[in-house]
């Protein structure tokens, strides 16, 4: 490695054995796409959006769901969905500094292997966590006779530490990689931006193929089948169902936009730039595409929470300091206010009941 970072090779010579997604033509004189406002002011801006917003919100609701929240089977996931959007918003400020420096990586290597394997292990855990989430709602709509047996807490729990071992997985080959390196012709030193041909080739694309795999395209297949599911049964059950349709296309739509371009763009990334070309007309897009998948840590507690009446009730007693007498009772809480706000929780759980009678 270290015979690329002589000071008297060309910046050609350089490249020769990297596949830059940040500079990957190796007869570019300069690197265009290092130094553009796309990755040094664009993308840091988008997540630095996403953690002003991401961060409270999910704050707020891990408060209210450990604190104000009865614990059913279905509080438990939504707590791994919120820990996880977390996690993933406390490596973005690290990101922002990082684009702000023009793609500049100065806290050393370990660190830098600590973050990105937190970033791309907590955006799988979060679809993760969805796909779970999905599954628990299709057994309580679609299936309401064995949803008391099915949808038990300790369920949730096997549930809960699938999740986490396969974050743990997700995380492993990228903290024993090396992610930084030294571009002397630049000098600057990226994270993950500039990797060696053979490793990129040998290690990383096999690794995120998989990852694209089994923590996107299975989940995501899951999701599509159950929320289908849950909307055929609530579509015929009449206009009553009608808030809780809506709320669960919305739950659809914010999936498929924050996750979908991502993915498909990081698999076509390192499939282009290892078969037939070098992936530079897709860095950009896949950079913004990857910001953008970060939104959906800062709009899942509007949508999984906020949305429902007596969740906001919640925030509004928590933020006036005052006790919420009605979250230690013992009514069926926050079952599916989560994805469906306070009439939708009624009515579904409703509709389980009359099901099961």
């Amino acid at each position: 490695m270290s015979s690329w970072h002589g000071g008297d090779s060309s910046l050609g010579d350089l490249l020769h054995g990297f596949c830059m997604f940040s500079c990957v033509s190796s007869d570019l004189p300069t690197c265009e796409a290092t130094g553009a406002p796309t990755t040094n002011l664009y993308l840091p801006v988008l997540y630095l959006l996403a953690f002003c917003v991401g961060l409270p919100a999910n704050l707020l609701a891990l408060f209210l769901l450990l604190f104000r929240t009865k614990k059913l089977p279905s509080t438990v996931l939504l707590l791994n969905l919120t820990a996880t959007d977390l996690m993933l918003l406390l490596v973005l400020p690290f990101r922002i500094v990082y684009h702000f420096k023009g793609n500049h990586w100065d806290l050393g290597e370990p660190f830098c292997r600590v973050v990105m394997a937190m970033f791309y292990g907590n955006i799988y855990g979060c679809v993760l966590c969805l796909a779970l989430i999905a599954l628990d709602r299709y057994v309580a709509v679609v299936h309401p006779f064995g949803a008391k047996r099915l949808r038990s807490k300790r369920t949730s729990l096997y549930m809960s530490a699938c999740v986490w071992l396969a974050v743990l997985a997700a995380m492993l080959p990228l903290l024993l990689s090396q992610q930084s390196y030294r571009l002397d012709e630049l000098r600057i030193t990226t994270c993950h931006d500039a990797l060696p041909e053979h490793e990129h080739e040998n290690y990383f694309l096999p690794y995120f193929a998989t990852l694209f795999t089994l923590c996107f395209l299975l989940p995501f297949l899951v999701i599509l089948f159950c929320y289908g599911a849950v909307l055929r049964t609530l579509v015929a059950a009449g206009r009553r169902y009608s808030h809780a349709v809506h709320v669960t296309l919305l739950i659809l739509l914010v999936f498929v936009l924050c996750f979908l371009p991502s993915n498909i763009l990081l698999l076509l990334t390192y499939t282009d730039s290892s078969l037939e070309g070098d992936g530079e007309d897709l860095y950009v897009p896949y950079m913004v595409s990857l910001a953008v998948s970060t939104f959906n840590s800062c709009i899942d507690p509007f949508i999984f929470y906020y949305v429902s009446d007596d969740f906001r009730e919640k925030t509004r007693n928590a933020l006036r300091c005052r006790g919420d007498a009605k979250t230690l009772s013992s009514r069926n809480d926050v079952s599916y206010s989560s994805s469906s706000g306070a009439r939708t929780k009624v009515t579904l759980l409703s509709m389980s009941s009359q099901r099961g009678a």
